[in-house]
């Protein structure tokens, strides 16, 4: 009887852990008594690939370049200061300045110089050349990689949890706008209880929030 009782036990010992693994909470953190609250985890960056096909490649972003069945050319390299890249078979390519299609078809049309049919496929991996910068309260400020659609919200999740010292009203994003700037208000509370989303807005390159 007692065999079977602990049995029984250390099986939905082993279930609660898995669970708590699952949600990306290790069970060694968790402490006893501890309430685990969306603040209380910490968020990590959001990945900075991208494959939207109106993304504007940028000076160190980092391409994927495959060209099928040519193993030799395939690589993964940096977009340059200058905007170039620079490929076996190839001068120099620019690629700042296109979209990822653009420039698949535009070291396409030069590889027919010397391959027949080639098929290019162009990924951008690293978004390095578009960012946005978080300042003040928070756990990890700095300049992030800004991804397709980033908003206000998506990326304090990423600078990590605010200080004690936050203040948490009187957030904002500084924005230059027709060469001034701007100030748009961000209350966190506010926003993400549902009462003012048209504050959560779309992020753009050069943006700078900061929390007071």
């Amino acid at each position: 009887m007692r065999k079977c009782l602990y049995l029984l036990a250390t099986i939905l010992l082993v279930s609660f852990s898995a669970s708590l693994g699952a949600q990306g909470i290790p069970p060694k953190d968790v402490k006893a008594g501890q309430v685990l609250t969306a603040r209380s985890i910490e968020v990590q960056p959001l990945n900075s690939a991208t494959t939207d096909p109106n993304y504007i490649i940028g000076a160190d972003d980092v391409l994927s370049i495959d060209v099928w069945k040519e193993p030799e050319i395939s690589r993964t390299i940096p977009v340059r200061p200058d905007g170039k890249i620079s490929l076996p078979l190839l001068s120099d390519v620019r690629a700042a300045g296109l979209g990822p299609t653009q420039l698949a078809a535009q070291i396409q049309e030069q590889l027919r110089k010397v391959l027949v049919n080639p098929q290019v496929t162009v990924i951008v991996t690293q978004i390095n050349s578009q960012r946005i910068y978080l300042l003040g309260e928070v756990t990890r400020g700095g300049a992030y990689p800004l991804l397709p659609n980033m908003t206000v919200l998506q990326a304090l999740s990423s600078a990590g949890p605010f200080t004690q010292f936050a203040n948490l009203k009187k957030i904002y994003i500084m924005r230059s706008e027709n060469g001034q700037q701007v100030m748009l208000p961000f209350q966190y509370k506010e926003v993400v209880n549902g009462h003012k989303p048209e504050q959560n807005v779309h992020l753009k390159a050069g943006d700078t929030i900061v929390v007071p």
